[in-house]
């Protein structure tokens, strides 16, 4: 009996037992919730020091950028750094990101599709690994951010009924922070939420007897006029409201974001003469600002706001001289004082915007240096003499467009031939550009303009001569002369000025020599220009305009599919056949559909003959490539016998001696037997009528030979090397085999043209 009960009680107590361990186990172990983040949120902006995030699809792109390898600089994407490191690939997954201490020298790499920069040194890094938990550490479930994405205020404790203690969330991401490397300067990335309402909100809070912590009490606002932010206060004991004051947020803690600089300055300096002369004035719209961002500020009571309008005067009457007073504190940043750009400070009637100069179209493509060994000194002379350039073209929708494309290790565009179609926009524009360093790659800069610029997506206007210029300190880090040569049969007019270009003691670093001529356009010195140094740069503004506003010499802006004048000689002889002859007809069209056609660019012609010859349509009849497909269309067969020598004649006379000079002649003869003509002496006369009439007019001449026709006749009419200008084909319907042909040894032969 007692070992009955013994066994029960045990059985009681693994039970009890079991279920505990059970339920300690649930308790142990709750459910980890993992925030998810955007592609383009930086380690930066976090403050929590160890943590676990969701990165989504697609964070591949190239505007997410990343600083380093293994260890990257907290201005980095994070997911974008998690995908270059292998830890996640495009499709997003969990990450655990680590902070550690900043560090000098972040190497750049190319890895899973994602180019990270490298970066001289910054303030705080990162690493990340694999998103599993870590034992024995306790991950949030919501991220603290450095910028003010929670509201909350908290209460301090009750010290005196009459302690008013303002509170202001500061940014303290500091994402402005400068270093003293050469080209680290980066714009802060923030987000603008919508307009707060107009009236001002105030908020105060009455101390309990017998609690530390303050019950807030609404108060209803007082109408005020119109403001251009939203303020919100906390106070320990029921006051009278201030008088609101006109500010936007500072961004980042250092005070004036640094696109906004010299707009700071000058406001500065205003500032210390309007207080020269008094406060008794109106409410001026300037304000000095912390400089230096170690100096702390007063705190406010103000809640910051997202960055909103420029500032605008209310209706009532000038603010009093209090709020005057108030707003030029010493410490109130330039966004602080309501303005958010350099014409506000120096309001000016509005100017009719240029059209753009009209003896000036082109579209062009400023291919700037941004690579480390140019210094920052030197890229802020860059940047101006790129506005310099834009305002001395006078752009426009009329005239010259121009977009710019920064290189380093990788070519990015900053704008491209749409965005800005004025010189006022476009300066603006190019002072907010930022340098991003790495090597002087301008090999990979020019295979990039080549394939992504000059496009009808980005603005490109097809009639207008395409131009690049290249901006280059010193020498390439990578070899031009292929990415050029085809950047030029693309019908690229390459420019390049050369800033302080290797001396005698520095051609041996130089990867590529004469990278100069293997670049340009021709060598002939017009689309060339080496400055000595870079303070010198100003003096060819003029000098370059002028170049490339000179349309009639950008040479390269002719290829061999927009800069010919083909004519076709057509057998229309009985032999041919109506079927045939319609297959014949299709031949020419498809060669001619491979050629850009216009009135000043590649025009067709074309000659039938037998016995007789006639003009079927001249040069200058058509000019849109489908009206000339339809004239080769409504061509009607002839029929006769064949005299190819006399038609030679008849084309040279009638066809190629209307002619443009600038164009290149070329003779394309089509026919399928041998000529009536007598076979030595005609041939005799058909060189003399035929070679050397075409080649007295500079007519390069190609025959085409089908089933019956002779193979000395058809060297005979080609020009040299015959190989190459002369054709034969069993039967028609394999002439469309040839038109690939064709096209290649007329575009060789065009490329292959002196470029001095």
């Amino acid at each position: 009996m007692k070992v009955s009960v013994i066994a029960v009680i045990l059985a009681l107590c693994l039970t009890c037992a079991s279920a505990a361990k059970e339920a300690t186990k649930k308790t142990k172990k709750p459910k980890l919730y993992v925030p998810q983040i955007d592609c383009d949120v930086k380690a930066g902006k976090i403050i929590n020091p160890e943590f676990i995030v969701k990165c989504p699809p697609g964070c591949q792109d190239v505007k997410y950028r990343v600083y380093g390898t293994d260890i990257y600089a907290s201005f980095s994407s994070m997911c974008g750094a998690a995908i270059h490191s292998g830890i996640i690939d495009n499709s997003g997954g969990k990450i655990l990101v680590q902070k550690v201490a900043g560090h000098s020298g972040y190497k750049g790499s190319f890895s899973n599709g994602i180019r990270s920069l490298s970066l001289p040194r910054w303030r705080e890094s990162f690493i990340v690994s694999e998103g599993k938990p870590r034992k024995g550490v306790i991950y949030p479930p919501t991220l603290e951010y450095s910028s003010s994405k929670s509201s909350t205020v908290k209460s301090e404790s009750r010290k005196s009924e009459q302690d008013i203690k303002f509170t202001k969330t500061i940014d303290t991401s500091n994402t402005s922070e400068k270093s003293s490397e050469p080209g680290e300067t980066f714009h802060k990335d923030y987000r603008t939420t919508p307009i707060p309402s107009l009236t001002t909100q105030v908020t105060t809070t009455t101390p309990a007897p017998t609690t530390a912590a303050t019950e807030p009490i609404n108060v209803t606002p007082k109408p005020t006029a119109p403001l251009m932010t939203t303020r919100t206060t906390t106070t320990t004991a029921a006051v009278k409201p201030r008088p609101p004051v006109h500010r936007v947020r500072d961004i980042g803690s250092s005070g004036v974001h640094p696109a906004y600089s010299s707009v700071a300055a000058a406001a500065s300096r205003q500032i210390q003469a309007a207080q020269g002369r008094g406060q008794n004035q109106a409410l001026r719209g300037t304000s000095t600002y912390a400089s230096n961002r170690n100096v702390p500020r007063a705190t406010t009571g103000l809640q910051r706001q997202e960055p909103v309008a420029a500032f605008r005067k209310p209706a009532e009457p000038p603010l009093n001289l209090a709020l005057e007073t108030d707003l030029w504190k010493p410490g109130l940043s330039l966004f602080e004082a309501g303005f958010s750009s350099k014409e506000e400070l120096n309001p000016k009637p509005l100017e009719p915007v240029s059209q753009g100069n009209p003896n000036c179209k082109v579209d062009l493509s400023f291919l700037i240096d941004g690579s480390w060994s140019i210094g920052k000194r030197r890229f802020q002379i860059q940047k101006q003499f790129l506005s310099d350039v834009s305002q001395a073209l006078d752009i426009g929708i009329a005239g010259p467009l121009m977009g710019i494309i920064q290189y380093g290790d990788d070519p990015s565009t900053e704008f491209n031939l749409k965005t800005y179609a004025n010189s006022r926009d476009l300066r603006n524009a190019i002072e907010k550009i930022s340098q991003k360093g790495g090597l002087s790659n301008v090999g990979r800069a020019l295979s990039f303009v080549n394939k992504n610029f000059f496009l009808d997506a980005n603005g490109n206007r097809g009639g207008a001569p395409n131009v690049a210029i290249v901006m280059v300190d010193g020498w390439p880090t990578d070899k031009v002369e292929e990415a050029s040569r085809l950047a030029r049969e693309s019908g690229i007019n390459i420019f390049f000025v050369t800033i302080e270009a290797a001396d005698e003691n520095e051609k041996q670093n130089v990867i590529e020599p004469n990278f100069v001529d293997k670049a340009v356009c021709r060598t002939n010195g017009f689309y060339s220009i080496n400055v000595p140094s870079w303070f010198s740069l100003h003096k060819v503004v003029q000098l370059l305009v002028k170049r490339v506003c000179d349309t009639d010499r950008l040479a390269c802006s002719k290829t061999c599919l927009n800069s010919a004048d083909i004519g076709f000689v057509i057998d229309g002889s009985s032999s041919v056949g109506t079927g045939n002859f319609r297959t014949l007809l299709q031949f020419v069209a498809n060669i001619s559909k491979e050629f850009e056609i216009s009135d000043t660019d590649t025009r067709i012609g074309a000659v039938q003959y037998t016995y007789e010859q006639r003009l079927e349509f001249g040069f200058d009849k058509y000019s849109t490539k489908q009206d000339v497909l339809n004239a080769i269309k409504r061509i009607n067969y002839w029929s006769g016998g064949t005299s190819t020598g006399e038609a030679i004649n008849y084309a040279s006379e009638h066809l190629f001696s209307k002619s443009k000079p600038n164009k290149r002649k070329i003779m394309i003869l089509i026919t399928d037997g041998r000529s009536y003509d007598d076979v030595q002496v005609p041939a005799m006369t058909a060189h003399q009528n035929g070679k050397l009439v075409l080649f007295l007019q500079g007519v390069i001449a190609y025959s085409i030979g089908i089933a019956w026709a002779a193979q000395d006749e058809l060297e005979a009419i080609a020009t040299d090397p015959d190989k190459e200008h002369s054709f034969f084909v069993d039967e028609f319907d394999n002439l469309y085999k040839f038109v690939p042909k064709i096209i290649q040894n007329i575009c060789t032969e065009f490329n292959s043209q002196p470029r001095n």
